[in-house]
């Protein structure tokens, strides 16, 4: 069934029709919630509570552009709502004073995605928002700001900092590799 009539489907209430397009796109938004979240419980919540959303928003989808990229923004919001009611804040985490270096990724292509899917997740929470948005999904400075209500200097703060952890992390696994900040 082509995404058109899959999205009509839904718009009518057809269970089969919701069905299908919640297998369509359930894995690909659950690696997206896997990012945002501290676990896979909640990366479950994350997905369970964006598609509700999507049902109860499909009606706004106004058919032009990526369908999926409209969901991945629902999945992308419900996850950073969950973490502003949890009311986290960004951490510091001490790795503010590492040294300056130039930037050199060597190791990141040692790495499997499953590997750096596991490094991003262990960032500090607010490293792994402002990293995913601007790193990951391409938002700018100015639209994190706007999302998660922080200055636009905090959220370059925030993904330099997530930078620096990430590559000390690297340079933990692999002591031999070139590896930069930047």
């Amino acid at each position: 069934m082509n995404e058109q009539k899959l999205i009509r489907g839904c718009l009518r209430g057809c269970a089969r029709c919701q069905r299908l397009l919640y297998e369509r796109y359930a894995s690909k938004m659950y690696a997206v919630c896997l990012r945002y979240a501290r676990t896979p419980s909640d990366a479950a919540d994350i997905l369970q509570e964006g598609f509700i959303k999507v049902f109860t928003k499909l009606e706004q989808f106004q058919f032009q552009g990526s369908f999926e990229g409209w969901i991945r923004r629902i999945i992308i919001n419900t996850a950073l709502r969950m973490y502003q009611r949890q009311r986290f804040e960004f951490e510091s985490s001490g790795w503010e004073r590492l040294p300056e270096a130039p930037i050199e990724p060597d190791a990141i292509d040692q790495l499997s995605e499953a590997e750096l899917l596991q490094l991003v997740s262990r960032l500090p929470d607010g490293y792994r928002m402002v990293f995913n948005l601007v790193a990951i999904e391409g938002y700018s400075h100015a639209e994190v700001a706007e999302m998660l209500g922080i200055q636009e200097s905090t959220s370059r703060s925030q993904l330099t900092k997530a930078r620096r952890w990430l590559c000390e992390q690297l340079r933990v696994l692999y002591p031999n590799a070139a590896l930069s900040v930047e």
